[in-house]
């Protein structure tokens, strides 16, 4: 097999995480590697679709093509926070799912988490740097209570609800899915604030809250899953078979740990515990149709912290040598 097809319908796509703003020389640097696809991460910049489609052409001149769309608005405070002014907020992110709607753009992340911890540590694996997160040092050294109060379960769900109810509608019309990102790492409580996507239930109650619509469903981050181990309520490849089996997971993060909390070490895909390879057949087997991308990528040597090149041609390197087994064994 000497090319891997990524642009029909049920076709995995294998791409990348990149800024609007990413320079030619490391889009350049993408294209050499083979990266046909991204997610295009725009930060706090107003929404614009003209300057949006020029950051889309600017691409497509590398040959690589926006499938994935994050903006920022989403992690607003006063959004998630249910605080004044969320409304303001609500109304840019509902303008840039109309761009993406126009620029053909066909999913856009969220995701939850006002007052997340991620990293307690760090850890040299195999002579490369990486992020470890150990949940009794959180809950011993590094645990504040993030806000002026603490906030419950009921709290942030209702935020969420109230956030969903108004965008849903938005990205329904323009023909764009929602992917809701989980809780990393998966614990019920930080820095004072509840979380909710911390498993299973918390998704099938977020389905609920969106009628079931088929343009709102799951950034299936596997390696925030495996974090999880028993407490996810299903591991990954029944979360796959689930969610991915009624076609509501629009995109991924291919990740791997070294081992389920309370600890673990961020690892490169052929380094931690998790079979990397059966998770990328199962979602063969489902007819995965969306974007995966490495996640958390860790550094090699002569890597910076803003962009990886060696790190990132090593993953897409062993992602798309995955693949291409999954397409000769399932198809």
């Amino acid at each position: 097999m000497e090319y891997i097809e990524e642009d029909g319908p049920g076709q995995t796509k294998i791409g990348h995480s990149l800024l609007w703003n990413t320079p030619d020389e490391q889009l350049l640097f993408c294209k050499q590697i083979g990266l046909r696809w991204a997610r295009c991460v725009w930060e706090l910049e107003k929404p614009d679709v003209d300057a949006m489609r020029a950051v889309q052409k600017r691409f497509a001149e590398h040959g690589i093509r926006i499938h994935t769309g994050m903006h920022a608005t989403h992690r607003s405070l006063k959004i998630q926070l249910g605080q004044t002014g969320r409304d303001e907020d609500i109304e840019t992110y509902r303008n840039y799912l109309c761009c993406l709607g126009k620029l053909g753009i066909a999913v856009s992340e969220i995701d939850f988490h006002p007052a997340n911890t991620y990293t307690t540590s760090r850890a040299v694996r195999r002579g490369y740097d990486t992020r470890v997160f150990d949940a009794e040092v959180f809950r011993r050294d590094v645990e504040r209570q993030r806000f002026d109060r603490e906030y419950c379960a009921e709290e942030i769900w209702d935020n969420f609800t109230y956030f969903l109810n108004a965008i849903l509608p938005v990205a329904e019309e323009e023909g764009v899915r929602l992917a809701l990102h989980p809780d990393d790492p998966p614990l019920a409580t930080m820095n004072g604030v509840a979380k909710l996507f911390v498993n299973y239930d918390g998704y099938r109650k977020a389905e609920e809250i969106a009628g079931g619509s088929e343009y709102f469903g799951v950034r299936l981050c596997v390696g925030t899953w495996a974090e999880g181990g028993d407490t996810m309520g299903k591991d990954v490849f029944e979360m796959i078979h689930d969610f991915g089996g009624r076609k509501r997971i629009f995109d991924i993060d291919f990740r791997n740990v070294s081992s389920p909390l309370p600890r673990f070490e961020e690892t490169f895909l052929d380094d931690g515990y998790l079979d990397m390879y059966r998770v990328m057949k199962v979602l063969r087997q489902v007819r995965y149709g969306y974007l995966m991308v490495p996640d958390h990528i860790p550094g090699l040597a002569g890597d910076d912290r803003h962009f990886r090149p060696a790190g990132l041609a090593y993953s897409i390197a062993l992602m798309r040598t995955l693949l291409r087994r999954a397409l000769e064994e399932v198809g």
